[in-house]
């Protein structure tokens, strides 16, 4: 049974609800109400950028599923690391990727776990790129270097000039962060 302050995480209407399973997941590994908020609040996000991405850059061949399931895990692990909900730290990520195993998620959407605060690797692709930018914007924070990788990929597959592709993509990202005071509120309504 889930406390009420989870319930309402991850039931409470201005967001968009949590995929199914991810819910469940939460649930099983009795998620902190605060992180279960968060995740809504990325999940929101990356549910703007995919469809998004869908509509103007279809060629870049993003798995929206992948995506929404990645933003709506990324920091599971913090239902392990709880003091990485207030602070920094990073032990959540090898923990989340370790806890989604065991809960049977399979590697290619586990792997959000992460990547989600490392987009340099070699193995990094759109999905986690676009799962790392919605971890980012939501509360209107501005990467360079992130948005400069996301750029080249969008730029890459739809043949535009990267100077084009960033222009879309700052106004996305400009507009999504104008929603970043009530996501805020939000996620800071549930206790850790």
């Amino acid at each position: 049974m889930r406390s009420r302050a989870l319930r309402g995480a991850l039931t409470d209407p201005g967001l968009r609800p949590l995929p199914e399973r991810a819910v469940r997941l939460l649930e099983d590994v009795g998620a902190p109400p605060r992180l279960a908020a968060h995740l809504r609040a990325v999940h929101d996000v990356a549910a703007e950028i995919v469809a998004w991405v869908d509509e103007r850059y279809p060629a870049v061949g993003a798995d929206a599923d992948a995506v929404l399931f990645g933003a709506a895990t990324h920091d599971i692990g913090k239902a392990r690391h709880a003091a990485e909900l207030s602070g920094p730290g990073s032990e959540h990520e090898g923990a989340g990727y370790a806890l989604l195993r065991e809960h049977g998620v399979e590697e290619r959407l586990a792997r959000f776990a992460r990547t989600h605060a490392s987009w340099n690797g070699p193995d990094v692709g759109i999905d986690d790129l676009l799962v790392s930018l919605a971890d980012k914007v939501w509360k209107a924070k501005r990467v360079d270097d992130l948005e400069r990788l996301v750029v080249g990929r969008l730029a890459a597959a739809s043949g535009e000039e990267p100077w084009e592709a960033f222009m879309a993509l700052d106004d996305l990202c400009d507009r999504l962060a104008a929603g970043a005071d009530d996501r805020l509120a939000f996620q800071n309504a549930y206790p850790t």
